[in-house]
């Protein structure tokens, strides 16, 4: 027994020690606590917020679940840049060492704007890392106290879900009223009325015709733009607000800047034409014009009719050389040659040559037969068994049944819910079931007026059947452009699509998100139990995809439209990431570690290539701004043996298939292919026949 001076000397000394133990936990936690001012973050299998580790501030200190107590190291708040704070603010939910490999740490770390502490907030609930790709988990799927959060690949796991009321997954309303003013030949003041958002407009980005010009804040209703004198391009805005959601388009208004130097002086008569034939290919060589300002063009004529063009740039001349492919056997041509500047002005037409083709067709390209014409956009086209075809009409939603070998077509019907975006949305690919013969089910992709949509509807009796419409994939975000649309059988039975990234390209590297993909799917609309991240993304990281093809080992090739700079043709793989908004084709930041380098790039002003078809191990690439078809022999996994044919001679290329008996099935996309309207065009599909 102690005498009772001495318990109460030991009571004074506890006291005085809880005391002082009181005020040092004071000293750090309730002053945080008292400023938790932020929002919670509660996983969805556990119920336990996510929180700082030990109520530490420290830099590199990990964050864990635990019971929700509303003290400050629990409290988030997501900021415009994508941030997650905490502590008022004062520190950042960061990805350990910036690693973008699965898994990875959370802890917090003093904010500074690096990829590392960017998040996106997904409407399925997950939180994904902007510069991974990976998802918030809870490590090992635990749901006790104190178990730690890291970062993994994304699996639909509900120990990688949260509740919160942080995110902002509602777009802004769309642009109004665009406009444009004091237009000249460089340059051009675009306007727009305000959008509006739930939270905020943070930025505008405005495009023309599917490319990105500028991004101006979200409190800038007019900006100056570059332009080139000339040139008729479709400028449009859409509204971006801090979360990353992105407006649908404003309507387009159409510019042609006045050349800015004028010119009346024709150039100079191409001189020195000669033509060499080599079976049924004939291949002309010319010496240059030569113009005031500059060449920009030579239209090659042959029989007096035009039937192609070679192009340049202001700062490249064209070449002086054409390929003309698909002739008769035994046949003579006459052929010549005239030069053309920036403003139209022709010159006078070379001397003509007559060139004789040989007796047979030795080339690659042997012939090319017109059997139909369409007043619409034929976008997806397909052989069926008995070799006649469908094909998809994208501004009117029908699909029509042609006979090539007589020209008779029927519309099958018109595809239910099919909305244009008064760009290059509406009515897109076309796949037959690998089992059409039994199952006629038909698979289409199409734009709805709230989505893209992949779906199944069956052709009996030479009619669609509407009621039997099966919705097999939904929620692909849909915008004026960027909205993908190519559908493909593989040989593993699967099928395949490609999504654009809907004109934001965060979307391309969210695995959580269905934009900026190639997907796979069962026929039944099932996710594959083999796919790489557990939904339907097979591969990530694409800008605006359209061409889907495999070669004789399996392998999938993919067709890709750039920005500004360069196309590309992807060898696609399991779970690959092609890089895109980070870099395009090989520029920006493609040789970093985890993108996949493309197999070929080409300049978009050759490019623009839509889809792509393979035969025999050849590849075949039809292009829209280039208005030619690239040749490209695959051999192990490079492509080699590039030939451009066609250059100029049918205009812009859009649909590339194989054809029975190994040719192929090709058609144009001249007129009105940016504007949604049905039947303005004046559309050919062709049979190309091919040789050796």
């Amino acid at each position: 027994m102690f005498p009772s001076s001495s318990r109460r000397r030991l009571r004074l000394r506890v006291l005085t020690a809880v005391i002082a133990a009181v005020a040092a936990v004071t000293a750090v936690v309730p002053a945080a606590a008292a400023a938790a001012t932020g929002s919670t973050v509660t996983g969805v299998a556990s119920g336990r917020c996510l929180d700082v580790v030990g109520n530490s501030t420290a830099s590199k200190t990990r964050v864990n679940i635990y019971d929700c107590n509303g003290q400050a190291n629990q409290a988030w708040t997501f900021t415009a840049a994508g941030e997650l704070r905490v502590y008022d603010a004062a520190m950042c939910l960061d990805v350990a060492g910036a690693s973008t490999t699965s898994p990875a740490d959370a802890q917090i770390y003093p904010c500074h704007g690096g990829a590392n502490q960017k998040w996106r907030i997904g409407t399925d609930g997950t939180i994904t890392g902007v510069q991974s790709g990976l998802c918030l988990d809870v490590t090992g799927a635990g749901t006790a106290n104190s178990t730690l959060v890291g970062l993994s690949t994304c699996n639909g796991g509900a120990n990688q879900k949260w509740r919160t009321s942080l995110g902002d997954t509602q777009p802004p309303s769309v642009p109004g009223n665009p406009r444009v003013s004091d237009l000249v030949c460089d340059a051009v003041t675009f306007a727009w009325n305000a959008s509006t958002d739930n939270v905020g407009v943070a930025f505008y980005d405005v495009y023309h015709d599917g490319q990105s010009m500028k991004s101006v804040s979200g409190s800038t209703l007019s900006t100056s733009l570059t332009v080139v004198g000339g040139a008729t391009w479709g400028l449009y805005v859409n509204a971006r607000d801090a979360a990353g959601n992105v407006s649908q388009a404003s309507t387009t208004v159409s510019i042609t800047p006045p050349q800015c130097q004028p010119d009346d002086q024709a150039p100079s008569a191409p001189t020195k034409l000669t033509g060499a034939a080599s079976g049924t290919t004939v291949t002309l060589d010319w010496a240059a014009a030569t113009d005031n300002i500059g060449v920009r063009a030579y239209d090659v004529y042959r029989g007096g009719a035009k039937v192609g063009a070679v192009t340049g740039t202001a700062t490249a001349p064209p070449a002086t050389t054409f390929v003309d492919s698909g002739l008769a056997a035994n046949t003579s041509y006459q052929y010549y040659v005239v030069a053309r500047d920036a403003q139209a002005n022709v010159s006078p037409p070379s001397a003509t040559t007559t060139v004789t083709t040989g007796a047979a067709c030795g080339d690659s390209v042997c012939a090319v037969t017109q059997i139909a014409t369409d007043t619409d956009i034929p976008w997806g086209l397909v052989t069926l068994p008995d070799g006649t075809i469908l094909y998809t009409r994208r501004d009117a939603h029908d699909i029509v049944h042609l006979n090539p070998a007589t020209g008779a077509k029927t519309t099958v019907g018109t595809v239910p819910g099919v909305d244009n975006t008064d760009g290059e949305g509406g009515l897109l690919g076309l796949a037959v079931s690998p089992g059409f013969a039994g199952d006629h089910w038909l698979y289409l992709m199409h734009t709805s007026p709230s989505d893209n949509r992949i779906v199944r509807i069956k052709l009996e009796d030479d009619q669609l059947g509407t009621t039997t419409e099966q919705v097999l994939v939904s929620g692909l975000l849909r915008n004026k452009y960027h909205n993908g649309g190519r559908l493909r059988f593989g040989p593993d039975g699967k099928l395949y699509a490609t999504t654009g990234d809907a004109q934001n390209g965060d979307n391309a590297q969210n695995k959580a998100s269905l934009n900026g993909k190639v997907l796979r799917l069962n026929p039944d609309g099932s996710v594959p139990s083999d796919n790489p991240f557990g939904t339907y993304v097979w591969s990530y990281g694409h800008r605006n995809p359209q061409g889907l093809a495999f070669d004789s080992q399996g392998r999938l090739w993919e067709q890709e439209f750039g920005d500004g700079i360069m196309d590309e043709t992807n060898l696609i793989t399991k779970g690959g990431n092609y890089g895109w908004p980070a870099c395009e084709g090989t520029s920006g930041t493609c040789g970093t570690a985890g993108f996949i380098a493309p197999k070929r790039t080409y300049p978009t002003a050759d490019g623009s290539c839509s889809g792509i078809a393979i035969v025999r191990d050849v590849l075949y690439v039809a292009c829209e701004r280039g208005t030619r078809m690239y040749r490209e022999v695959i051999s192990g996994s490079d492509l080699t043996d590039v030939q451009a044919y066609f250059n100029g001679t049918y205009g812009r290329l859009r649909t590339v298939e194989p054809a029975p008996g190994g040719g192929l099935w090709l058609t144009t996309t001249n007129n009105g292919d940016k504007d949604s309207v049905p039947d303005n065009s004046n559309e050919k599909i062709f049979h190309v026949t091919l040789g050796g």
